[in-house]
Parts: structure tokens; sequence; C-alpha cells
């Protein structure tokens, strides 16, 4: 037989480089962020060693970068500086992560000096602190782009001119934007998004008693707006009276222009204002809303509207607020807003218009408590970390409810992995479970659109649940 020998290729296949995790800190060998920002590679994640780092300034061009502070809050104190003239930290690689960074006194000739530019496509913010800079986060239009902020803080970030703001999103696909706390932006917007979708939920946005903020809310193209279980207080010194705008620059995102606001709490503490602007051609939702303080509802009603069971008072203290005084608008027992809410259903897009959590100061979140009755405004009277469905022996239950990433089951009767599945409203299966131990079962939900969905057994067993 006619021995073959096959050529050495080896050389000719792709070369799959495993991603680096990088350490940065005083006592490591990179003492800077910006000293490892022209080393990483796609997929790579720098820790960075909680503490300060002045005057040190950088652009990532990486892809799938995560970067970190480890230990605590990483500060890049700026004192001034910016790279490129631009930003502390200028993101020009897609789909980057940061966590437990804070950002401070960017200051730019042209006045938009932020703490983040993102230039690239996708960013996630997550335990994040932006404060006196002229913008906290800035961003221009790319697509297809979503911007994802969560559990973090903005405040006194803006050159005081109105046109630089805590967070300046531009005309990107869609930012969500959860359990957030935007506060005293210097004369400009607490939040100014151009997105085509906003998805905003449970988070603060105050300019308290000496704030010069303008609007809380600017979301100045339209699109679509979600506005889901937030706290929007409106103080004396604010630059302007209104506390939520919809297109107030023209309706030039992709419509249909709609603007959903359900279980908010706003609160205006000037005697003038309105508590949302919209044009006429907006489609206008408002449910389970409480506003307090002075001014109107809406300055002039659009043509499209639904709405239902909202508190309107003029008097704060009519609401009987835990402790206005200190912005802590939990109701309590003697409160009209008790079991006046009614369903607020599913939007057009099929997104659920229900307030699942409800914001915890500062920057946080716990599950709102979802029964029969229900409270207007940002908080309900109860919470719960669980929502058991099954009742009896099984003592079964699928947690947390609602999920976003992650979801688990816990079944006391013996079941099989197999046996179990994720299935969409159709009856679709569309996860398995990818972990279990004893009696939990671990699915993952990365790819799944926001909506209704129940974990099934082969034995007619189901837990339904909400992905976010």
């Amino acid at each position: 037989m006619r021995r073959i020998t096959l050529p050495f290729i080896a050389g000719l296949l792709p070369l799959h480089v495993l991603p680096n995790t990088w350490t940065v800190g005083p006592t490591r060998a990179y003492t800077a962020p910006s000293q490892v920002s022209t080393l990483v590679s796609d997929g790579d994640t720098v820790n960075i060693d909680a503490g300060v780092y002045p005057d040190d300034v950088a652009r990532w061009q990486a892809n799938d970068l995560v970067l970190r502070g480890i230990g605590g809050m990483a500060h890049l104190e700026s004192n001034g500086n910016a790279w490129g003239g631009k930003a502390i930290w200028v993101i020009q690689g897609n789909h980057a992560t940061v966590e437990w960074m804070e950002f401070s006194e960017c200051q730019v000739p042209d006045q938009n000096g932020a703490g983040i530019r993102l230039e690239g496509l996708g960013l996630t913010v997550r335990h994040c602190h932006f404060h006196h800079n002229q913008n906290g986060i800035l961003c221009g239009e790319y697509h297809p782009s979503t911007m994802r902020i969560e559990h973090s803080e903005f405040g006194y970030n803006g050159h005081g001119d109105g046109y630089s703001h805590n967070l300046y999103i531009g005309a990107i696909d869609s930012l969500i934007l959860r359990s957030t706390y935007s506060h005293h932006a210097v004369v400009g917007h607490e939040l100014k998004s151009r997105a085509w979708v906003n998805l905003i939920e449970h988070n603060r946005f105050s300019n308290e008693a000496d704030g010069t903020a303008s609007r809380e809310i600017d979301l100045p193209n339209g699109g679509q707006a979600y506005l889901i279980g937030n706290v929007v207080q409106q103080g004396a010194q604010g630059e302007n009276s209104n506390l939520v705008g919809f297109g107030m620059e023209g309706l030039s995102n992709p419509g249909p222009h709609a603007l959903y606001a359900v279980n908010n709490t706003l609160v205006n503490e000037k005697t003038n204002g309105t508590f949302f602007q919209a044009p006429a051609e907006t489609f206008f939702k408002a449910y389970n809303n409480v506003l307090a303080g002075g001014g109107s509802f809406m300055s002039t009603w659009p043509a499209t509207l639904d709405t239902l069971a909202n508190l309107r008072s003029t008097s704060i203290a009519y609401i009987a607020f835990a402790d206005a005084m200190n912005y802590d608008y939990r109701i309590d027992e003697g409160s009209p807003a008790h079991s006046m809410g009614y369903p607020a259903g599913l939007a057009t897009s099929g997104y659920p218009l229900v307030a699942l959590y409800e914001y915890v100061h500062p920057a946080d979140a716990t599950l709102r408590c979802q029964h029969a009755l229900l409270d207007a405004g940002a908080f309900e009277t109860c919470t719960t970390t669980g929502l058991p469905v099954h009742d009896g022996h099984e003592a079964s239950a699928a947690f947390p409810n609602p999920a976003m990433d992650l979801i688990a089951v816990r079944a006391r009767q013996p079941l099989s992995p197999r046996s179990l599945m994720v299935v969409d409203a159709q009856g679709r299966t569309v996860s398995a479970p990818v972990q279990h131990a004893q009696d939990r079962f671990l699915f993952d939900l990365h790819g799944l659109a926001p909506g209704f969905y129940r974990v099934r057994s082969d034995d007619g067993a189901s837990w339904p649940f909400v992905k976010l």
C-alpha cells in the first residue's frame, strides 16, 4: 500500500487567541489604565484596582472589552484632562462593558467633555458614578447600537449652557436605563436621549432643593418611550418647568411615536409647569401615575390618548408620602394612591406595561409586590423576592421573576433536566437547562426578546415568568 503524507498546513489555519486578563493598579506592573489601552485585544478583561488615578485618560479600540474596578470604585479623576479633547475614556470598540468605575472633572474647550464618549456600537455601564464633567456619558448616532445603563449615578454634570447634560444619548437604536440615580445636572437635563426606543424603568431623576436642571427627562425626537416605575422630582430652582418632554424638537425618529407612562411618581415643587409635553401626533398612554404639585398634567393633549387611574393633586401633602421633604415617595397607610391602579396591559409593540421593580435609593431596585390590588405610583406597600407558582406539596418556584439574563427553577419533586424547557407564548422551545444541581435548574435567557415565557416540564407542570 502506498503511504500518503499530508502537507503541513497548520500555518494556514486561523489562529484562535484566548482572551487575556490585564491587571492595573498602583502596585502592579501597569499602574494606570491608559498603559494597557493600546495593548488589549478583542474580548479582553481589564481589572483595575480600587483607588484614584489622577490625570489618566484613554482610548479603547478593541471589541467586547470588560473594563472594571476591583475591590471598590476605580476613580478616574481627570483634573480637566481628556483623550483627544473628547472624554476621559473614548470607547471606539463595539460592545464594551464598564463596571465599578468613577469618572470626574472632564473639561474641554468646546464644553462637551465627557466621562465616557461612545464612538462604537453598543455599551453596557453598571455600578458607575459620573460627576462634575461637562457630560456624564455622550454619544452620537450609531447603528445598530444599544446602550444599557444600570445601577449607576450621574450628578453635577453640565457646563451650565443648557447644551450639556448628565446623560446625552444620540440617535442610537435603543437606550435601556434602569435602577439609576440622575440628579443635579447643571442647567442641562438629567437625561437627554435621542434614541429611537427608550426603555426607562425604576430610576430616580431629581434636582432636589438646590438643583438647576432643565427637564428631568427629555426625549426630543420621539420614537417609542417606556417610562415605567420611575421617581421624577423637580425642585423650585429648576431651569425648566416641564418634567418630561417628548418630541419637542420634532418627531424625526422612526415611528410609531408613542409615549407610555405607567406607575411613575412625579413631584413638581414649582408652582407652574407641566408634567408631560408631547406633540399632537403622539400616542400617549398613561396609567397609574401619581402627579403631585404645581402645574398641569400636559400643556396640550395629544390627539390619541389612553389614560386611566392617574392620581393628580396640586397638594404634595395630600398624597401622604412617607417623607416628601427627603424625597421618600413611598406611600403611607392613609394615601389615596392605595389600590386605585388598573393593569395597563401591553404596548402595541408587545412590551408588558408592568412595573415589575421599584427604585431603592441610591441606584438600586427591588422586586415590586404583584397582587390583586395595584397601587398608583412607583411604589407598592409590600415587596417580594420570588413568586411561588405552585401551592401544596410541590413548593416550586421560578426566580427571580421577572428575570433578565438567567432564571432558576426549584422543584421538590424529582425532575430530569431533559424534561424541562423554556417555551414562548406560542409554545415553542427557546431554551434548555444549562446547569442543574439537586433540585435547582438554571436557564440562560440571553438573546430572548422581552415578554412572557414559562418553564415547562414533560409532566405538565409549568412556571410562568416575565423576561425583561
